[in-house]
């Protein structure tokens, strides 16, 4: 358990961000190499081993920490199954999708407030900013996903493949608010989202970027 002790206070250590910003950035690279339809179960597991991650690095009580660990034990296994098995259909997909965005919306919770709670600008900090940065883009991916699977398997313009590849193409291009444009979605849930998450992608790189900001120049000034 001393993996997930959280640490004593906001004043001493950002966290420990660096594994799980490898992880997260190996998760991007794995489904982008591998088009097969059992990626999604294994980001299923990446991503709550994230969370995991994060939850290290965070300082809450330890009863939300037991709580956590003991919905990740009785969740992982179920999601899963039901991202990986072809029995239970888009039902079953949508379900994992939707797990994986509260997953990875925890995640997000954990590292942004761990990291504006932190005093002073380090390297760790940097990589909870860029983590929280990268969960973002997993979680409204993983909506688009389910949205996706609950409705009929329809998301994007006609001819425009739907994959998770795509998905978290269009959810990292649409976060960065650079819309290219060779996809769009095509229905009012999926648009809804997609501006959602352009204007969260904003917020928080005005928000956290200025702590970061506010933070070295008060390292600096207490240096100077």
């Amino acid at each position: 358990m001393a993996f997930l002790k959280p640490v004593p206070s906001a004043g001493a250590e950002p966290g420990r961000y660096g594994a799980l910003l490898i992880l997260l950035i190996a998760s991007y690279l794995l489904s982008a190499l591998v088009k097969r339809h059992w990626i999604e179960a294994v980001q299923v597991v990446l991503f709550t081993v994230a969370v995991l991650l994060a939850l290290r690095s965070a300082s809450i009580p330890r009863r939300a920490v037991r709580l956590v660990l003991i919905v990740a034990v009785v969740g992982l296994p179920v999601m899963f199954f039901l991202s990986f098995s072809t029995v239970t259909g888009d039902a079953g997909s949508g379900i994992a999708d939707l797990w994986t965005a509260l997953v990875l919306l925890g995640a997000a919770i954990l590292i942004v407030r761990r990291v504006l709670a932190f005093g002073t600008v380090t390297l760790q900090s940097i990589y909870g900013a860029i983590s929280a940065y990268l969960v973002i883009g997993f979680m409204f991916a993983a909506v688009f996903a389910a949205i996706y699977h609950f409705y009929g398997d329809q998301f994007f313009r006609p001819g425009e493949a739907a994959s998770t590849q795509t998905f978290q193409y269009f959810s990292f291009t649409t976060l960065t608010t650079l819309g290219y444009g060779d996809f769009t979605a095509y229905y009012s849930s999926g648009q809804s989202v997609a501006v959602l998450e352009a204007l969260t992608g904003q917020i928080f790189l005005a928000t956290l970027v200025a702590r970061l900001v506010a933070g070295f120049r008060s390292s600096a000034d207490r240096q100077g």
